[in-house]
């Protein structure tokens, strides 16, 4: 497993922020949110897991938060990395609660095919998600219990991104997960051969406590800030203290105002990532599933050559 950089805690409060919380307990952060941004990059068509579902272990189940969880899996070959293309997803299947169908979410790994025998998952615990109260109670084993894929479907926009001088990434919730993995190939690029000059994160959570991958994204901001910055929009935070105190929180929804002030405009050199709840796109860009830009991103002139859905 690759070294843990020493500049952001190892440690941290499972518990932290949780204003409920009687009791707290210290866990240890994964590597793959403590890594550096790492680029290791490989071609579509290389991934261990092809058109059939293939069932691996669970090795770990590590909590990161009050809300999310780390899911930590066996690859079928111990000796390589996973080898999936940037930006790609898997998808995960489970029979859950005895249900005679498989339930099947989509998921984009944290981890990198650096990992060697392993790949990280972080999920939300939604309280009707079925397979993520699936995975949150299920117990680390040497059993194959989770069964993964991946077709041609699962290829996203792949790295090198198009020559955009500047790329906007919305996320919202889970939608973090592509960015991040985008975010390793763009930021762990050589500045020399790095051809993007600005990345502008806009990342909606409900609350501070939701925020995932918060400790490692605002790392890569503090120390790629020439490059790279973050904003953290959340809509319901009644901690008013918390904006007073840090300038990257924004209390609301994501919206035109923080858009243009974040973002140049249409006529520029431009690319814009989402990825997030169908309320997101809904809103910002149209539905997941439709090509055409719609919603708020159109009415400011972003075609659809400068939005990718995710």
């Amino acid at each position: 497993r690759r070294i843990l950089p020493i500049s952001l805690p190892l440690v941290m409060n499972c518990c932290a922020g949780t204003k409920n919380a009687s009791t707290t307990k210290e866990c240890a952060l994964p590597s793959s949110l403590t890594s550096p941004p790492i680029k290791s990059i490989v071609a579509p068509g290389e991934c261990q897991f092809n058109e059939s579902f293939t069932a691996v272990p669970l090795l770990e189940n590590i909590p990161v938060s009050s809300t999310s969880f780390v899911a930590r899996f066996g690859l079928p070959d111990k000796e390589k990395g996973l080898g999936l293309s940037t930006c790609a997803c898997l998808l995960a299947g489970a029979k859950v609660d005895g249900e005679e169908d498989m339930v099947i979410r989509p998921y984009t790994p944290i981890s990198t095919n650096e990992d060697k025998g392993t790949f990280d998952l972080l999920i939300k615990k939604y309280p009707d998600g079925k397979m993520s109260s699936y995975l949150s109670n299920l117990k680390p084993s040497s059993d194959p219990v989770v069964a993964f894929k991946h077709i041609p479907f699962n290829v996203k926009i792949q790295y090198p991104f198009k020559s955009s001088k500047n790329i906007l990434m919305i996320a919202g919730g889970t939608g973090i997960t592509p960015m991040i993995q985008a975010l390793h190939a763009l930021l762990g690029e050589e500045a020399s051969s790095r051809t993007t000059e600005k990345v502008k994160l806009l990342y909606g959570s409900r609350t501070a406590d939701d925020i995932l991958g918060e400790d490692m994204i605002n790392h890569w901001a503090a120390t790629q800030s020439d490059v790279f910055s973050v904003t953290h929009v959340l809509s319901n935070e009644d901690d008013e203290a918390l904006f007073e105190k840090r300038t990257d929180l924004k209390k609301g929804f994501i919206n035109r105002e923080l858009i243009s002030e974040s973002f140049p405009g249409p006529e520029e050199d431009v690319l814009i990532f989402v990825c997030g709840p169908p309320p997101l796109y809904n809103a910002l860009c149209g539905p997941r599933d439709q090509k055409e830009v719609s919603g708020l991103l159109a009415e400011m002139g972003y075609n659809e050559e400068q939005v990718y859905k995710f």
